[in-house]
């Protein structure tokens, strides 16, 4: 792609976003753009014209910190490269994943593609709901994908669009959550159950910030709390699996997941992720025996990776060898769905680099980058990012 063309593509991008400009400049990698809530976005449209001197400079210069650096490019980076964003906690938005966020926003013929067909049941919307369906199916996306950064501009915009909509303003506060930004994340779960005191999903989120701040009993007490009062929420019993099982509490992990596979019995997400709590509670066999399960029900060698990866556990005995391909991003939780507007998530962007699992913390440790949860039957989404990857 030629430089005007680039350019005009991340001028439109720049708008489509919203951002409010505090300054921006070309160098010679490409263009960055600082903006006046404390991120860095690097266009750049060739590769071939990074180093590693010049990343480390940009994740310097990221105003915000790493984790407010966001870096676009068409074509996918070179791997030192775009590992030492990830480790730093930038955003990488690289080749597929670049495409289709240009698709999303209507920008196709920037990139020399024709445009997509509108998904079904989109024009029977009124314009004003089409608008706000599409910035939720945004934000809903690039938070499931991993890449929390655009997904709070989308849910931003959202909010703006429609003051009070409580899914965008959930939307932003899971957005903040996965980019590590506690307090205002906390401001947002908040400000929610000041209106709806019972909202589930502010309820989780506020619980997660918990989790997040080192609190980690006080986040599995409240989610507790809550399935005390409607033991039916599988979503909720999804995030306490998870927080178990990332402070090794695996028991108590293997007791829920049990529960959860009375209602489900024949997920096969679930099956595998209770055979791991089987294996690491000494019942080998029964571990053994649910794997089995679980690849019968449909379980993916790359699903199958990617949980294990999540939880940072060494393969399987009879694990298939490893793809030559990333493994698919593990699949994420439900939420619930907004009450008065259509909001379907759009085509997830695919591609880009898995992301690496955190290694569970100790109870009493605290937590800088969110974690992801574990999958329910029916997810859909993420509540928190991987722990070492871009935010």
């Amino acid at each position: 792609m030629s430089d005007p063309a680039f350019a005009q593509l991340a001028s439109h991008l720049t708008e489509a976003f919203g951002q409010q400009m505090g300054s921006s400049r070309v160098v010679p990698e490409g263009i960055l753009l600082q903006t006046t809530d404390g991120f860095l976005y690097a266009y750049i449209a060739d590769p071939t014209n990074l180093s590693l001197a010049t990343v480390q400079r940009f994740i310097g210069e990221a105003p915000g910190g790493p984790r407010h650096l966001v870096l676009f490019c068409p074509e996918r980076l070179p791997l030192a490269l775009s590992s030492e964003l990830i480790g730093a906690g930038a955003t990488v938005v690289e080749g597929s994943r670049f495409l289709e966020l240009v698709h999303s926003l209507d920008l196709d013929s920037l990139v020399g593609a024709e445009p997509r067909p509108a998904r079904a049941g989109s024009g029977r919307l009124l314009p004003s709901a089409r608008v706000l369906d599409a910035l939720m199916g945004r934000g809903r996306s690039w938070l499931e994908w991993g890449v929390p950064a655009l997904a709070l501009r989308f849910y931003r915009q959202a909010a703006e669009l429609k003051p009070g909509f409580i899914p965008a303003r959930t939307g932003v506060g899971h957005a903040l959550l996965a980019l590590g930004i506690l307090p205002e994340a906390r401001a947002a779960f908040s400000d929610v159950l000041q209106g709806e005191p019972t909202n589930v999903d502010a309820r989780i989120g506020l619980a997660a910030v918990l989790g997040a701040e080192g609190h980690p009993e006080a986040e599995v007490e409240a989610y507790r709390a809550m399935l005390a009062d409607q033991p039916e929420l599988l979503a909720v019993r999804a995030h306490l699996v998870a927080a178990l099982a990332e402070h090794g509490h695996w028991g108590a992990a293997r007791t829920e997941l049990a529960t959860m596979l009375e209602s489900v019995p024949d997920d096969g997400r679930l099956r595998y992720l209770h055979s791991v709590a089987l294996e690491r509670t000494g019942a080998s066999h029964e571990a053994e025996e649910e794997r089995d399960r679980a690849r019968k029900l449909g379980l993916t060698p790359e699903q199958e990776r990617s949980l294990r990866d999540q939880l940072h556990l060494p393969p399987a005995r009879g694990a298939p060898p490893p793809a030559a391909l990333p493994a698919a991003v593990l699949i994420a939780r439900t939420r619930p769905a907004p009450p008065d507007a259509a909001t379907a998530p759009t085509e997830p962007p695919t591609g880009g680099p898995p992301r690496p699992a955190r290694t569970p913390a100790a109870p009493t440790r605290k937590r800088t980058k969110a974690r992801r949860s574990l999958p329910t039957p029916t997810s859909r989404r993420t509540r928190r990012a991987p722990g070492r990857k871009g935010k």
